[in-house]
């Protein structure tokens, strides 16, 4: 999950070298903690957090796929 989301988020800013991806062990679940530059921030969110839920919906498929709950939430 960790490199499917560092993928999309690189491909979508414009300094993919500040492109981090934290993993952080839950109960219950994963979170997956993205930072990006803040100049990509608007990128990465898109208008309306378009983009964002996008990303969340796929990384849920996936996840769903093997049997775990992640979360993926966009820090600065």
């Amino acid at each position: 999950m960790k490199e499917l989301v560092e993928i999309l988020a690189k491909a979508l800013v414009d300094h993919p070298e500040e492109v981090e991806v934290k993993r952080v062990e839950g109960e219950k679940s994963v979170i997956l903690e993205l930072k990006v530059s803040p100049e990509d921030m608007g990128k990465v969110i898109g208008k309306q957090g378009r983009i964002a839920r996008a990303i969340r919906t796929v990384v849920k498929a996936a996840a769903a796929k093997e049997g775990k709950r992640v979360v993926v939430e966009i820090i600065q």
